[in-house]
């Protein structure tokens, strides 16, 4: 497991030597980005290499880098782009063009003709492009080093193209075990009547047909072996016409398999899930007869008589255990969860004398080790079901002698951080220092509120702003009219922000704000590998306060 936070010289160039592909055609547009033509796509026909250039066939492409879906982009002689999907940069291959628009072309790798040095077999035999291929996973094609380095690249490029910031240092990336990681999935299930079987699994590749799996190495080998006797139960209900769906949940102890059933099941039914537990032990069986709000044991249990049956995780570095649901948001990869929290706090550097808020906070992942070190803490979640599991998670920890060091005083609150204001910002007091971990959306509207403060109090110090930076150049939104609201006598904005990020291109869209309007400057970042062989981007980055007359 890496956790090496030391200085690494950029990984950009670890891919491919080329400028940036650009997104999918079939992608919505990252915010803050145009759908128009740039000079990211339109680099000079000598930086894509032609088949006639060098005596190949016309109909050879040469693969020049990756895009966000990790397909091979590759340039005809006509200088349109096409999006190649299984092709690796630096391979010549052929391809077979399934559709066409007047810039681009989609097209699906038939051919290669020269191969890339990164390329590996796939770890599953589900994976590929074939028919019926698995499209849960779409780079195990790619060597896992590779892989990391093209997330890095990605971090580095819409950090730089769409918010105009350059960290001052590249960290290592977080890395763990690129197999058995998954701990959280959604399966589809389907009683296929023609082929007489139940199918358990993710889609197809760009197809909304389930994929016909018996195992999962990206899934706990434990859960893999089980996807087989799945189907075997499944096809044995009575019911199994009306269950759409498996979600998976495991803890440290407990596999919580939650089944979405569209009526009542019957006793029978009831029992042979029960049966299918005995057998398989750890297993706990969830229903869901409706909505998320729906879901409940199938048997009921004391979490305090029967600890070890609780669905939990442990966070052993800050002697923290916490306890969830199964469609409660947790992190996918339990293994990379652990260094990104042990690494968030060692950058925060959260003192005894110090007030922290964590933003988006979920069940307390980030807030209760926190809790371990800082003075006070506030966690604000958008959802008032993980407020309340929050807060019984901090005071079932403060209760335990598992948290050694103890916990601070913490308070939690439920607020739309989608609708923030520089008012409402301003209610919740003084922090030294800020934890923002918001969903794909990102975290505008916070860090709107706070550089909407910051250019107030320039205005109030005398300090104008003579030269805002435009939008187009900034990777922020231009300056709004002006905000007007009472700041409170000794208020300071936090000297330091770590921000963790689910979506680069949201990540760079806020890191503008906080650099070009907020007075922060951006000491760090880097990319954590929370989904090897997918084309998800997590990352992390460090803000620290620049100064009232930045």
């Amino acid at each position: 497991m890496s956790d090496d936070s030391t200085p690494l010289p950029s990984l950009s160039a670890a891919l491919a030597a080329t400028r940036t592909a650009p997104a999918h055609p079939g992608t919505p547009a990252a915010p803050g980005t145009s759908t128009s033509a740039s000079p990211t796509t339109d680099a000079p026909r000598g930086h894509a290499p032609l088949a006639s250039d060098h005596g190949h066939p016309d109909d050879w492409l040469h693969i020049n880098s990756l895009d966000l879906e990790a397909q091979g982009v590759a340039r005809k002689a006509d200088g349109k782009v096409v999006f190649v999907d299984g092709a690796l940069p630096f391979e010549w291959v052929s391809a077979q063009v399934n559709r066409k628009k007047n810039n681009w072309e989609a097209a699906t790798l038939t051919t290669v003709h020269r191969e890339s040095s990164q390329r590996v077999r796939p770890g599953c035999p589900h994976f590929g492009l074939h028919a019926g291929a698995c499209g849960g996973c779409k780079m195990q094609h790619l060597d896992a080093t590779a892989q990391v380095a093209m997330k890095q690249r990605v971090l580095e490029d819409n950090l730089w193209h769409l918010g105009k910031v350059k960290p001052g240092t590249i960290w290592r990336p977080i890395q763990g075990p690129t197999w058995g990681y998954r701990y959280r999935a959604r399966l589809s299930v389907r009683h296929v009547v023609k082929k007489g079987a139940v199918l358990i699994g993710f889609h197809e590749r760009k197809s909304r047909y389930v994929a016909d799996m018996s195992v999962c190495p990206v899934l706990p080998p434990h859960v893999s072996a089980m996807l087989v006797p799945l189907r075997a139960l499944v096809a044995s209900l009575d019911a199994r016409d009306l269950c759409p769906q498996i979600e998976l949940a495991c803890g440290d102890d407990v596999t919580a398999l939650v089944l979405r059933h569209l009526a009542p099941l019957s006793a029978a039914d009831q029992d042979r899930l029960r049966q299918f537990a005995t057998a398989h032990p750890g297993v706990q069986w969830w229903l869901q007869p409706k909505g998320p709000d729906t879901v409940h044991l199938l048997d009921p249990i004391d979490p305090v008589a029967h600890p070890e049956r609780e669905l939990a995780y442990a966070l052993p570095d800050f002697g923290i255990r916490m306890p969830f649901k199964p469609t409660d948001f947790t992190q996918v990869n339990p293994h990379i969860n652990r260094v990104l929290v042990s690494r968030a706090l060692r950058l925060l550097d959260a003192q005894p004398h110090e007030r922290v808020i964590d933003w988006f906070c979920g069940l307390g992942n980030f807030t209760l080790p926190i809790a371990t070190q800082a003075g006070e803490v506030l966690g604000v979640e958008g959802s008032v079901t993980l407020v309340a599991r929050s807060r019984e998670n901090y005071e079932k920890n403060k209760a335990s002698s598992l948290a050694s060091k103890g916990l601070s005083a913490t308070e939690f609150v439920a607020r739309n951080l989608f609708d923030m204001t520089p008012a409402t910002l301003l209610a919740d007091g003084r922090a030294d220092k800020w934890l923002v971990d918001p969903p794909r959306e990102g975290a505008f509207a916070l860090s709107k509120a706070l550089a909407d403060v910051h250019q107030q109090r320039r205005r109030q110090a005398g300090l104008v702003n003579m030269d805002p930076t435009p939008a187009a150049e900034g990777g922020a939104s231009a300056p709004d009219a002006t905000v007007d609201v009472a700041i409170p006598t000794g208020w300071a904005p936090p000297s330091r922000i770590v921000y963790v990020s689910c979506n680069p291109a949201t990540l760079a869209r806020d890191a503008g704000l906080l650099v070009h309007r907020a007075g922060y400057r951006c000491v760090g970042a880097g990319v954590v590998n929370m989904f090897p062989h997918t084309a998800h981007v997590e990352s992390m980055a460090v803000f620290e306060w620049a100064g009232l007359g930045d």
